[in-house]
């Protein structure tokens, strides 16, 4: 049986997803926009020897552009996801609970992007421009873990704490 209906209160409290993949596009534009394009630390296809010639680098800005449209599309998604979950009647989150999903978001794209594209694809590693060493890879994994556990911890507070809210309603 689903926990909304063992419980009356969870069905209003407002769906995670949309301030998940919220997290996870916001993470990815963090990761793109620092790493990416301040930094210049490497692009998304930097391994593959494409940003030591112009014509390499400009594949290179093709392909972090469809990096951060799908980024966007991911916080398209978690922005229509929140709409429709409060147009349903559900609560809208408090801070606690949106903060801790844009976090627990954010970090799992740090864990997916840097286990498939420098661990698994290897198309890129934090620090292209060190040669790509592995230390700042498992930083970035490292990082990726903590925030999903700090989100994760925060989401719960906030949950608990609409939950308490919407029973003394």
């Amino acid at each position: 049986m689903p926990a909304d209906v063992k419980d009356p209160t969870a069905r209003r409290l407002p769906s995670p997803w949309g301030g998940l993949l919220m997290g996870i596009g916001l993470g990815g534009f963090v990761d793109g926009i620092v790493l990416h394009q301040i930094f210049q630390w490497h692009h998304m296809l930097t391994d593959q020897e494409t940003d030591k010639t112009v014509a390499g680098l400009e594949i290179n800005t093709v392909a972090d552009g469809f990096f951060h449209l799908a980024t966007w599309v991911f916080v398209l998604a978690g922005s229509i996801v929140m709409l429709r979950s409060w147009r349903h009647g559900r609560m809208s989150p408090n801070l606690p609970f949106h903060l801790g999903l844009l976090l627990a978001g954010w970090g799992l794209f740090n864990v997916v992007e840097g286990i498939i594209d420098h661990h698994v694809l290897q198309v890129h590693h934090v620090r292209d421009d060190l040669g790509g060493p592995l230390s700042w890879d498992l930083g970035f994994l490292a990082f990726g873990v903590a925030l999903l556990v700090v989100g994760w911890l925060l989401y719960r507070r906030g949950a608990e704490r609409m939950r308490r809210r919407s029973v003394r309603a």
